[in-house]
């Protein structure tokens, strides 16, 4: 079984190949340049994106499932392609935020994926993970210059995920049988405050981090300067409001779906500790 990975040099998609080829299943990976991809011996290349559906055909025809990286603006088309080219099984990185109503909520556009995915009668599977792990970067800046962490709720508990872990879930799902019709909603293996993140981090790096709590109205202007459009930094904002209400928890798909535990994020921080430095 082929499977074409789209979005190949994405941060997800990228990680799928990998862990495809791990698993020894033939992987054909889309992607616009193929020497900055620094794809693995033995995966076949198809130069091409889904922003181009001109250059899918080609690239669709002879694979049996497709890893569907979320593009919302080409995404009726490549299903009209895919179904044309024969194609059975398509999983497609979602999100958690489908369903969220804010007008500016990432939900949307991977609502419109699944619609359009579920309209084209394909075997599908919908990975949906939450907050990432490698979203805490946005405080490297002012850890490095300044040793603080600035951010409002700094209880708002969130269940962040490793991309790795996300990867690994997308790569199961194409690989075995008996996922057809299911969405999973991925998330870390704990809940954890973003205050707790901080100090994780800190112990990463060696040194205690001063948490400077901000006022809503602070945090969107910090947003809003950094180059957030406003309606953005208020649906951040939203979504922080709610986990310090309603704290997240776990979902276990992770440790369900791959028999292991998912990557923490104390875990995470002492990989990515050089970022931070």
């Amino acid at each position: 079984m082929t499977v074409l990975v789209t979005g190949a040099t994405g941060n997800v998609g990228r990680l799928v190949v990998d862990e495809l080829v791990a698993r020894g299943v033939p992987v054909r990976a889309l992607t616009v340049d193929p020497e900055r991809a620094a794809l693995p011996d033995g995966v076949e290349v198809a130069v091409g994106s889904l922003a181009k559906p001109s250059t899918l055909p080609a690239a669709l025809a002879g694979v049996e499932a497709v890893y569907l990286a979320p593009y919302p603006r080409t995404v009726s088309r490549f299903c009209e392609l895919a179904s044309a080219a024969g194609i059975p099984r398509v999983v497609a990185l979602s999100g958690s935020s489908v369903g969220d109503t804010h007008p500016m909520s990432s939900g949307h556009g991977f609502a419109a994926v699944e619609a359009a995915v579920r309209a084209g009668e394909f075997d599908w599977t919908f990975v949906r993970p939450g907050a990432f792990m490698i979203n805490s970067l946005g405080w490297a800046a002012s850890i490095r210059e300044r040793g603080e962490v600035r951010s409002v709720y700094p209880r708002a508990t969130q269940t962040p995920v490793d991309l790795g872990d996300i990867a690994a879930v997308a790569a199961q799902v194409l690989a075995a049988e008996g996922h057809g019709g299911r969405t999973y909603e991925v998330s870390g293996p704990e809940g954890i405050s973003l205050e707790a993140m901080a100090a994780a981090i800190g112990g990463a790096v060696g040194k205690a981090l001063r948490f400077v709590e901000l006022t809503p109205e602070e945090q969107i202007a910090e947003w809003v300067g950094a180059g957030y459009p406003e309606g953005v930094a208020s649906w951040l904002l939203e979504n922080f409001a709610v986990t310090d209400r309603e704290p997240q928890v776990p979902t276990g798909v992770v440790e369900e779906l791959l028999g292991r535990d998912g990557v923490s994020f104390a875990e995470w921080a002492k990989v990515n500790g050089a970022a931070f430095s």
